[in-house]
């Protein structure tokens, strides 16, 4: 292979090209950090294959189920967490096996970096009976994904993929290969096997019982499952991202390294167990290849001496394993620096109404969680995406109408696409009572500006139809629906108290563009320190660029305005001022 076919790549690029050298033809996904960046490397291949942003992970999977049905290779990919969303295809097309390979591409976060929870997609995969891949670096990410295909088409199965935020923003050298045209399988009539009404999945889970014993065997000769014997007074087992550590600290010790870890090779490490004196499990967040080793007789040293939270660290086992003093410097105290809504997010106005009004938000995921912190300190619930409007409607039935009568429903375009238009529908059906507010910035925008169903744009960059959000909520029945500026301050709070005093659904559609879709040159404000006041109005809403002068008087870092104008309009004596483009 020549030189120039290698190349520094980061994981969620090489799962990327993984995907593509291995003749995939559809992938679906819904954006979700740390793996929204695989669809947006695979989307360069679209000459190729097709791939698309979902509604939500469900609707992903379904539709790789359906690719691989037709006889083609597919995928679908998510977060951890999205997985969750994904359970019920998920937990059912393991009983049905496959056509074409089918994989579901996890991200799970150990560290909590961008996560509500820190789950273990292996432990949902276990016990969904849906065996799990995990690559330890870019080569093998690419290597892995074509592999998972390969075995998934070999063993009727789909499979689980699972890489973690570590892997995914990591970088390493991949080798490039030609993609793999593979011929589509032929789709012949099954329902015994397609069909998962209660008499077929019966004999569903007898054949998928059989299929893991199968692979289980097959695991203990699998390459990616492979010992590294060296001394044998330390075995160590281990997977993915934490065997890189292992490597660094112990060089000598002996390593079985697992690429497959769902179904265990037992009889591989019961002879792995055998020749070493004291056996460690290293594995990041939950104990499962440890609970299946020890439940096997085989003793091994696991979490009584390591973390079940967070990422894992080099340090961290020269500590727990070699009982190294490391004497670390403590951290420097630094001022914290909490997250904070960007200059001009058309969010912060939102939440400025509302804390003004004293109103509290049933909040969902989102950039607009962070109406949850100081000084906005709005959005008191946060749970999962849809939640919000959900969460809303239960205060309302367990408390009446009258107490959420200073409560709202926050919850963003994309999301409410995801799972909030089944939480409205809810509502309608069930004669509640509450305001939601949507904020319709026209994108999503906390995985970095994916394009959605209301956008007008698909993944492949192809225009097409947007759904009008206000008319799908008057579809669903909602009387009372506003479209607003969320600029607009006066008109805001207006319509918020008005909506929130009514005894029946209603929504508010603050629909204004992420100040970051534009890149072109933006208006600022400046603040005429003669005219102000030092009353401190103009900082309430929180923006990062404004500042107080030593004398009280305020100053905005004209590097870091956009030009949204929320100071202005809540300045009562003039002390800010448009700067003209010609003045700057």
């Amino acid at each position: 292979m020549s030189e120039s076919k290698r190349v520094i790549m980061l994981g969620n690029e090489a799962i990327a090209r993984g995907a593509y050298e291995a003749g995939v033809k559809v992938s679906a996904a819904y954006p979700g950090t740390p793996s929204t960046e695989i669809s947006e490397y695979l989307v360069q291949y679209r000459d190729d294959l097709y791939c698309e942003w979902s509604p939500n992970e469900k609707v992903a999977t379904e539709v790789a189920i359906g690719a691989s049905i037709a006889g083609t290779r597919a995928m679908s990919c998510m977060k951890h967490v999205g997985f969750n969303v994904a359970a019920d295809p998920a937990y059912t097309v393991s009983y049905m096996g496959v056509n074409g390979g089918l994989v579901i591409v996890v991200a799970d976060d150990p560290g909590l970096y961008s996560s509500q929870n820190e789950q273990d997609t292996r432990m949902v995969a276990r016990a969904a009976h849906l065996p799990v891949l995990e690559p330890s670096d870019s080569a093998e990410a690419k290597e892995f994904m074509k592999l998972a295909f390969d075995l998934s088409e070999q063993f009727d199965r789909p499979f689980v993929y699972r890489t973690t935020t570590r892997l995914a923003h990591s970088q390493g050298l991949v080798e490039l290969c030609e993609r793999e045209e593979v011929p589509d399988k032929p789709y012949e009539r099954d329902p015994a096997k397609n069909v998962m009404m209660p008499g077929n999945a019966k004999g569903r889970h007898v054949v998928i019982e059989r299929r893991m014993e199968e692979l289980a065997e097959a695991a203990n000769t699998l390459s990616i499952n492979r010992v590294e014997m060296n001394d044998t007074k330390i075995g160590v087992i281990t997977s993915g991202i934490p065997y890189q550590y292992v490597k660094e600290v112990l060089p000598e010790a002996s390593v079985l390294k697992l690429g497959m870890v769902n179904p265990l090779p037992r009889k591989l490490i019961e002879d792995f167990a055998s020749k070493v004196e004291t056996l460690y499990i290293v594995e990041e967040l939950d104990p499962v290849i440890e609970e299946q080793v020890k439940s096997w007789g085989i003793k091994a040293i696991g979490k009584e001496i390591f973390t079940v939270q967070g990422e894992y660290s080099a340090n961290m086992l020269r500590e727990a394993i070699l009982h190294e003093d490391l004497q670390l410097d403590a951290p420097a105290q630094v001022p914290g620096r909490p997250p904070i809504l960007c200059p001009g997010c058309p969010h912060r106005s939102v939440y400025y109404v509302l804390n003004k009004l004293k109103i509290h938000g049933a909040g969902d995921i989102g950039c607009y969680t962070l109406g949850a912190v100081a000084p906005l300190s709005v959005v008191d619930t946060t749970v999962c995406m849809g939640a919000s409007i959900s969460t809303l409607h239960g205060m309302e039935k367990a408390k009446g109408k009258d107490y959420i009568k200073n409560w709202v429903a926050v919850i963003g375009d994309s999301t409410f696409l995801h799972t909030g238009v089944n939480s409205l529908m809810n509502m309608m059906y069930n004669k509640a009572t509450g305001t939601v507010i949507i904020l319709d910035n026209s994108t999503t925008g906390m995985t970095g500006h994916q394009d959605h169903a209301a956008t007008g744009k698909t993944l492949q960059g192809d225009p097409t139809y947007a759904i009008d959000i206000p008319g799908l909520c008057r579809a669903l029945g909602v009387k009372h629906v506003q479209e607003i500026n969320a600029l607009d301050i006066d008109t805001l709070e207006k319509a918020i108290r008005e909506e929130v005093a009514r005894d029946e659904v209603s929504v508010i559609i603050t629909k204004t563009p992420c100040v970051l879709l534009s890149k072109a040159k933006k208006p600022l404000y400046t603040v005429h320190a003669d005219k102000c006041k030092k009353c401190g109005m103009c900082m309430k809403p929180g923006c990062p660029a404004m500042t107080r002068n030593e004398d009280g008087t305020i100053h905005i870092d004209d590097t870091m305005c956009t030009g949204c104008g929320l100071c202005q309009s809540l300045c009562k004596f003039g002390a800010i001022e448009l700067v003209k483009e010609g003045d700057r």
